[in-house]
């Protein structure tokens, strides 16, 4: 085995944790993926033998250039006409994926990814690497320019915006189900009352059609939101249930189309949040096969 190979390998040790990073830092499987790539160009041509710790060091990269990406995104000022969805992971309702147990560990649902794309690029790098992956402040500090006690505020700041949205789902996932098919059942029924039941007073739902689509929007309240949701039952759509970040939701088709993914986060035995990607474009991209029979 050549230095190369053996290289090669120690890299690939560490990919499901780089990718981790990344899709938390970028919201993007692909974006994550050009991220590990670039992290692995770099290892091949720096002096890996002076690496004490390789883990460590790859994870520092990768957090640069996710750092990078997301400045260079802000930078472009990029305006839509609603909120912007990550790229969500969707799996059958009754296994996950084992490539995507890494990525989904720690709560990482759409309604999570959606408050991390509101911060700032170093608050959010400070919070996923210290509060998801366990990064000290001295390690984060130099990738952001500031001293620790700097670092810990910027992660302080991320957390309390996190926490005042609700993005973490309560830990019981059957309870969860039973929510959301409560969801699902009212919104299939036509019964407002019962929609209106099991959605928190200030429940959030965020649709991402296009950044130009003015069905993009975000819509507050329960009774707004239960009819928003009974507005689009019907009309021969047909919904598949799904986990969908980690969290129950379900995939909608019209004439064997994929016409919207929807995640909805419950805390506290209420829907709190429900994020809709019904961008056909992004759509058209997701592989939806693991969910075929």
């Amino acid at each position: 085995m050549d230095d190369q190979e053996w290289l090669a390998r120690r890299f690939e040790e560490h990919r499901t944790r780089l990718r981790a990073v990344a899709y938390r830092m970028l919201g993007s499987l692909g974006e994550a993926d050009d991220a590990v790539q670039e992290a692995w160009i770099r290892l091949s041509r720096a002096q890996s033998d002076a690496v004490e710790n390789l883990g460590a060091w790859l994870t520092t990269v990768v957090a640069r250039i996710s750092l990078n990406m997301l400045r260079a995104r802000h930078s472009r000022h990029e305006h839509s006409l609603g909120p912007h969805l990550p790229e969500p992971i969707i799996d059958r309702p009754d296994s996950t994926d084992p490539e995507h147990e890494a990525l989904l560990a720690d709560s990482v649902g759409l309604a999570l990814l959606v408050v991390l794309d509101t911060l700032a690029p170093a608050e959010r790098l400070a919070f996923v690497l210290h509060d998801i992956f366990a990064v000290p402040f001295d390690e984060i500090a130099p990738i952001v320019d500031r001293s620790p006690d700097a670092a810990r505020q910027l992660a302080s700041r991320a957390r309390r915006r996190v926490q005042g949205e609700r993005a973490v789902p309560d830990a019981d996932l059957t309870r969860q189900r039973e929510v959301v098919d409560a969801f699902m059942a009212a919104a299939r029924a036509g019964d407002f009352e019962a929609l209106v039941a099991v959605l928190d007073p200030d429940v959030v739902l965020r649709a991402d059609a296009g950044a130009l689509s003015a069905a993009s929007r975000v819509i507050r309240g329960a009774a707004n939101v239960a009819s928003q949701a009974l507005s689009f039952s019907g009309h021969g759509m047909l919904s598949q249930s799904a986990m969908i970040n980690g969290v129950p939701g379900a995939v909608t088709t019209l004439n064997g189309q994929p016409v919207a993914v929807g995640a909805l986060t419950v805390r506290g035995g209420k829907v709190v949040a429900i994020d809709i990607l019904a961008d056909p474009e992004r759509l058209r991209e997701l592989d939806l096969t693991i969910l075929g029979d």
